[in-house]
């Protein structure tokens, strides 16, 4: 079951406090409001601190700066609240323990004695590197009466999603039609660690469904994790975006992924250098095909120029000539 065929587009924005936003979050986060502003649509701004060793608050209000100062704005939030809240992962967590109770009692989900240790024996087993070792199903093939066993020992155990061996079809609007086979997406899943805390994909599939989210726009790395999020909602009979987007990445110079670590692409030490928010809009408008003038520009001003077709296909390398043309005091990382 789809959400918002035909009707107005719900999109949302969903960083994690995990650090300072970077150019390659802005780059996302930005495709994903021009998507949906461009169509009228709505837009959700969530935080998702699900991570509770990696979180921090301090983070969280440093995104919002962020994004307010790139003029990326959003109808719902932590700051702005509406009839989807609360609009932090760690206040939902009633949510995910529903879902996860009628996953079990559905027998979708069995309990997953394995430790990482356990796993990092399966190196040499077909794996994608977005997902990791393909699980073998070990712990899935268990007696009853071995869990029970188990579990009655004081065994720590994790809870894993059960997924079928059968040919998952997709649609992206970047990378076209997607038919995935389950160890393509690292077969059966964790739901819940050991230690009580719900994993990434299933915080992002109740919520997305729940706050009625349509278009999911995000980037490429997090391809793999569609099948696993529409099984889950599926297993639920729950509501699903209609459309997913996944846009290419921004890499440095020497063609790493930018992450938290290229510190000095942090909006906050952009912004600290001098450089102003419309020049980084116009920069990634470039490479968003919809700026050939490489001017300056506000976000707002992009509405009418986006496109989805104009975006690029590959993932995009910092280049220090083209770099220099927008930010001449700043070297190319």
């Amino acid at each position: 079951m789809n959400l918002n065929v035909g009707s107005t587009p719900v999109g949302r924005l969903a960083p994690s406090p995990t650090g300072l936003l970077h150019l390659g979050n802005a780059w996302s986060f930005l495709l994903a409001w021009l998507s949906c502003r461009s169509q009228s649509g709505r837009l959700i701004l969530r935080i998702e601190d699900i991570d509770p060793v990696r979180s921090r608050a301090r983070f969280s209000q440093q995104i919002i700066d962020d994004l307010q100062w790139l003029g990326v704005d959003w109808d719902e939030g932590p700051d702005q609240e509406g009839k989807n809240g609360p609009y932090v992962q760690s206040a939902r967590k009633t949510f995910y323990a529903e879902a996860i109770s009628r996953l079990q009692s559905g027998g979708d989900v069995y309990p997953c004695f394995c430790t990482r240790k356990d796993l990092k024996g399966l190196a040499s087993a077909p794996h994608n590197d977005d997902v990791g070792p393909v699980y073998p199903g070990t712990c899935r093939h268990l007696s009853e009466t071995d869990r029970e066993r188990r579990i009655a020992k004081g065994d720590r155990y994790s809870l894993r999603f059960r997924v079928q061996d059968a040919v998952f079809l997709f649609r992206d609007q970047i990378y076209g039609e997607q038919r995935l086979l389950p160890s393509d997406f690292g077969g059966d899943f964790a739901l819940l660690r050991s230690d009580g805390v719900v994993s990434y994909q299933l915080a992002v599939a109740i919520d997305d469904s729940l706050m009625g989210v349509s278009e999911v726009v995000r980037g490429r790395d997090l391809l793999f994790s569609t099948p696993r999020q529409l099984l889950l909602l599926r297993a639920l009979g729950m509501p699903e975006p209609s459309c997913f987007m996944h846009v290419p990445l921004l890499l440095d110079s020497s063609g790493e992924r930018l992450a938290k670590r290229h510190s000095s692409l942090s909006l906050v030490s952009l912004r600290t250098s001098g450089i102003r928010a419309d020049e980084v809009i116009g920069f990634l408008a470039f490479l968003a095909g919809c700026n050939p003038s490489c001017s300056p520009l506000f976000a707002r001003d992009l509405l009418r120029r986006f496109s989805r077709d104009s975006l690029p296909r590959r993932d995009c390398r910092l280049c220090p000539q083209i770099w220099s043309r927008f930010f001449p005091s700043v070297p190319c990382p």
